[in-house]
């Protein structure tokens, strides 16, 4: 599967070890894939679950497509050209946004997370 294959699903799950349990906690998020990392948008901020395990430990799993790849979660710097690109990615993939149109409250107001997906084991060439 191709980047472009794997950026247009429409789900990634992504797995994080529970803070006070240390189990594998996994949830399906909206994301954007671009290159070989991968944004999303916690429009529960940082008391979302899935943000807390991460701040805990920023090792996780994301499973896009039928592959499962390693990776640190990450905070783009607010305001950032990454954060603000990340944005209007999710933005419109999801909710029809383009150039010329504001930004939703959620779109705008929402953490900005990423994972950073190691190149060795992220959409190797095909055989």
């Amino acid at each position: 599967m191709s980047s472009a294959d794997l950026g247009g699903q429409p789900y990634i799950w992504l797995t994080t070890i529970g803070r006070r349990s240390r189990l594998p906690r996994t949830v399906e998020l909206w994301f954007a894939l671009e290159g070989r990392t991968v944004y999303f948008l916690a429009g529960g901020g940082e008391r979302a679950d899935w943000v807390r395990n991460a701040a805990d430990d920023p090792h996780v799993t994301v499973r896009l497509g039928s592959n499962e790849y390693p990776g640190l979660m990450r905070r783009p710097a607010p305001g950032s050209p990454e954060d603000t690109n990340a944005r209007r990615w999710i933005a419109a993939k999801y909710q029809g946004w383009h150039e010329g149109l504001p930004l939703s409250s959620w779109a705008a107001r929402s953490l900005c997370l990423a994972v950073d997906l190691p190149a060795r084991d992220f959409l190797a060439p095909p055989s």
